[in-house]
This record gives structure tokens, C-alpha cells and sequence, in this order.
């Protein structure tokens, strides 16, 4: 009887997720080899930073935000309703599921666009919170080979 509580209680508590997380480096990389480092003028670890804390490295999120009526894909967790799929704007001219590749070559792609727009980094919300005043962006490049 304790035996089968014990595994359950185990089942419980290790619940795979399907996420697929990308090592820090490994995005930094990627951004920098899809020309995002000073893209517009903003540096890598910019792009890192957003990343972590837009989807914290998971290009395959999908957030559905029901407070505020949209729905955020991919690694910068880019909004549907105005940057991708079938309604809506689709100012990246591309498919939402698009955005989940975990290669970001579409993401990338889309981001260039939103941030050549008059609000650049500052069209993701999480970026102004936390990454435009950070006095400690070069960690999240620490380690990480670029070239």
C-alpha cells in the first residue's frame, strides 16, 4: 500500500513537459549568426536577455494571453494578432507555427521587422522591465562562443 501511495506520488511530481529549451549560448549564437548583435543598434545580449525572459529559451512556447487578448509564439514570443498567421495584420508575412522552429530562422526574420518599427526593442514590454536599464547584460553572453 505504501509502495503504490510512494508511486504515485512520484508520477505525480515528474510530468514531462514537451518543452524544448535552448542552452543560453546556443541562442546567443544563433541571434548572432541571424544578424541580430547591433541589429538597429541594439547588442546581442539584448536579444539574449529577451529571450530568457519572454519565453526563458523555449522556442516552441505558446503563450495565450486571455487578460490582454492575444496569443505570443516562439522564443520572443511574438504576437499573432499583428505579426503572424492567418488574421490579424500579419506584418512578418508569415505562419505563427513559422516562429516555433527551433533553427529561429523565422523568428529572426520576424523580429528584424518589429524592431525596425518606431518603438524597436521597446514593442516587447519585458524588454523595457528588464533588460533596457540592466546594468548587467554582458552575462548573459558570459561563456558563450560566438565565433
Amino acid at each position: 500500500m505504501k509502495a503504490c501511495m510512494v508511486l504515485s506520488l512520484l508520477g505525480c511530481l515528474v510530468v514531462p513537459t514537451g518543452a524544448y529549451i535552448l542552452g543560453r549560448c546556443t541562442v546567443a549564437k544563433k541571434l548572432h549568426d541571424g544578424g541580430l548583435d547591433y541589429f538597429e543598434g541594439y547588442s546581442l545580449a539584448n536579444w539574449v536577455c529577451l529571450a530568457y525572459f519572454e519565453s526563458k529559451f523555449n522556442p516552441t512556447a505558446i503563450y495565450e494571453n486571455t487578460r490582454d487578448g492575444y496569443t505570443g509564439f516562439g522564443l520572443f514570443q511574438i504576437r499573432g494578432s499583428e505579426w503572424c498567421g492567418d488574421r490579424g495584420r500579419n506584418r512578418c508575412h508569415m505562419s505563427c507555427s513559422a516562429l516555433l522552429n527551433p533553427n529561429l530562422e523565422k523568428t529572426i526574420e520576424c523580429a528584424k521587422t518589429i524592431v525596425k518599427g518606431k518603438k524597436g526593442m521597446g514593442a516587447w514590454p519585458s524588454w523595457s522591465r528588464y533588460c533596457q536599464y540592466s546594468d548587467t547584460l554582458a552575462r548573459w553572453l558570459d561563456g558563450c562562443r560566438l565565433w
